[in-house]
């Protein structure tokens, strides 16, 4: 079966940034071993997005509600985690993305079987993207590993878990 494991923007600023959290911090061991364990194991393709935004990002819609500068291209905070990075030359793809759903995803999807996503944020580009990806291919497995994703809180991770499997995802790891 041809599965795609997509890392959702595990990069600087989400995890020890200016959007950071503890619960992100917490949480990468696991997905780092989780990562090394597909890429040794050779079971799914792995896929990074990564959150890109410009100098102007303050003064987009996205800017506006949420006034935090964060992973402005090339800049130490848009770059993916030291813990991670030993994988990108592997990965099949790094997919920019410039706001929280990566418009991309789903043509590059399409001949998977099975897709799993982890990373951050759960309540805002995790849901987002296995959202949009299960909106295209309804009969598309989607799942996703609580365990290896992070929120902006406890409570609204939680409530991200919950709508995506109320929109038939696989949540496990709970």
């Amino acid at each position: 079966m041809a599965k795609a494991l997509i890392i959702v923007d595990m990069q600087n600023d989400f995890v020890t940034g200016s959007l950071g959290t503890k619960e992100a911090q917490e949480m990468l061991p696991r997905l780092v071993a989780k990562v090394e364990k597909v890429f040794t194991e050779k079971s799914s393709d792995i896929i990074f997005t990564q959150d890109t935004h410009r100098e102007n990002y303050l003064d987009t819609q996205e800017g506006k509600n949420l006034p935090v500068v964060h992973c402005i291209k090339n800049t130490p905070g848009w770059e993916i985690v030291p813990e991670l990075q030993k994988f990108i030359p592997a990965a099949k793809d790094v997919v920019e993305k410039k706001t929280f759903g990566a418009t991309r995803l789903p043509a590059l999807l399409k001949p998977y079987e099975e897709v799993e996503f982890v990373g951050v944020c759960t309540d805002i580009c995790v849901v987002s993207n296995a959202i949009l990806l299960k909106s295209f291919y309804p009969e598309q497995l989607v799942s996703v590993d609580a365990s290896c994703c992070a929120g902006v809180n406890p409570e609204s991770h939680e409530k991200a878990l919950d709508v995506m499997q109320m929109c038939q995802c696989k949540i496990y790891n709970r």
